[in-house]
């Protein structure tokens, strides 16, 4: 699980972007069911965020299923994210929709933009 990227600049809440990037990690096939993630401290570390910013991602992952603790095996992951292609699915759907509405897609992408 290489490549997380947090926009501190971004209003989402950081323990809902460490979230969304182990879930992209997961459905990309970079972490599978059965692997174990790196110790929460560690990942904080790395992300430059607190161990508790952390921990509150991984209690959501593992409300969804995504991951489970167990007492010494650390986090596993259980199950898996919604794949890429559902992602693309959702975008063509929101392309066609902006279409009907009457935006170019070079409009759409200055709207998905502006929501940063």
């Amino acid at each position: 699980m290489e490549g997380f990227q947090l926009d501190r600049r971004d209003q989402t809440p950081l323990h809902e972007q460490v979230a969304a990037e182990i879930r992209r990690a997961i459905a990309e096939g970079e972490a599978g069911p059965g692997e174990r993630l790196p110790p929460a401290r560690d990942l904080a570390k790395v992300l430059g965020v607190n161990a508790n910013t952390v921990l509150r991602s991984l209690r959501q992952l593992r409300d969804e299923g995504l991951v489970e603790f167990r007492r010494g095996h650390g986090i596993t992951v259980t199950g898996q994210a919604p794949a890429r292609s559902a992602v693309v699915t959702r975008a063509q759907e929101l392309v066609r929709f902006a279409r009907r509405q009457g935006y170019q897609p070079d409009e759409l992408i200055q709207i998905i933009q502006g929501l940063r």
